[in-house]
């Protein structure tokens, strides 16, 4: 295409939004309220995935070592346990350990314990971790078959539900996030079919005197490109903005908390980029849909 030819494509695709004012504004207003409810419910998804991520990366088997068991015993229990293909990590833990851990988690309370010092009635023990805590269910019960393991704790009754809550909680803000799209594709693509129906007699003479399809189309194309980009500004200035006060002020709140909010630079700037992306691939797709469809040439 030559430069002057797009230029004209340019020019007359802002006066096309100038002249169909109305239309131009239902669609921008479309895309603007479905991208801000498409970054809020971004925001809480990753935030929540960021959370559950963290989580899943604390979630760890704790194997407790038959007290009969000697150094060689434990040997044996280590090669094992690093043949499971499953497992990522190993640590171990000996009984004077855990019994000083026990005692820092009851702070002051904890003082009490050390009566039992001498006859330490706790197990040593192996910290295992899996690649992915996913498996945790299935590699404990791997584990619980083994020599030497007197018992295994990951956090049973709590772990499976946690994980499953987790799994539909992704899927279904997935789900929201394509659907809303979507509907943003829909609204754009109905508003400039309108736009093209409205202006059929400028599309016949254009075609009276020889213009090809393309020439046609690109203004079309040029449109939803426009009214994509304008339709994200705001979300993205209300998102930043929202984000940037409340990552300030919930930090403060949760600082002596597990749960973290995911980080505002570059995570918001990341999102705008997205946001804006989604908005102009949206406007693209239903000016395109549109005009393969409803413009006969």
């Amino acid at each position: 295409m030559k430069a002057r030819t797009f230029r004209r494509h340019f020019r007359e695709s802002f006066k096309s939004l100038g002249r169909n004012g109305w239309m131009t504004f239902a669609s921008i207003s479309s895309v603007t309220v479905t991208l801000l409810l498409v970054g809020v419910f971004f925001v809480i998804m990753m935030n929540l995935n960021s959370v559950a991520t963290s989580i899943e990366k604390d979630v760890e088997i704790r194997v407790h070592i038959d007290i009969a068991a000697n150094d060689k015993d434990k040997e044996v229990l280590k090669q094992q346990l690093e043949q499971i293909p499953k497992i990522e990590s190993i640590v171990y833990s000996s009984k004077e350990q855990e019994l000083k851990s026990l005692i820092d988690s009851f702070g002051e309370e904890g003082e009490a314990f050390k009566l039992v010092e001498q006859e330490n009635p706790l197990n040593d023990v192996f910290v295992v971790k899996t690649k992915n805590p996913t498996d945790t269910v299935n590699v404990a019960g791997e584990i619980e078959e083994l020599k030497h393991v007197a018992s295994v704790k990951y956090g049973q009754g709590t772990v499976e539900p946690l994980f499953k809550f987790i799994k539909v909680s992704r899927n279904v803000g997935l789900i929201l996030i394509v659907g809303l799209l979507f509907t943003a594709m829909f609204l754009i693509s109905n508003t400039i079919k309108i736009t093209i129906l409205a202006r059929r007699s400028e599309i016949e003479i254009m075609r009276l005197v020889g213009a090809t399809n393309s020439f046609i189309r690109w203004p079309f194309f040029l449109e939803g490109l426009w009214l994509g980009i304008f339709g994200a500004i705001i979300p993205i200035a209300a998102v930043s903005t929202a984000y940037y006060y409340l990552f300030d002020i919930l930090q403060q709140k949760l600082a002596n908390n597990f749960i973290k909010l995911i980080e505002f630079n570059p995570f918001v700037y990341q999102l705008s980029a997205i946001l804006l992306i989604m908005g102009a691939a949206i406007g693209i797709w239903g000016s395109l849909m549109s005009v393969r469809k409803f413009l006969k040439v």
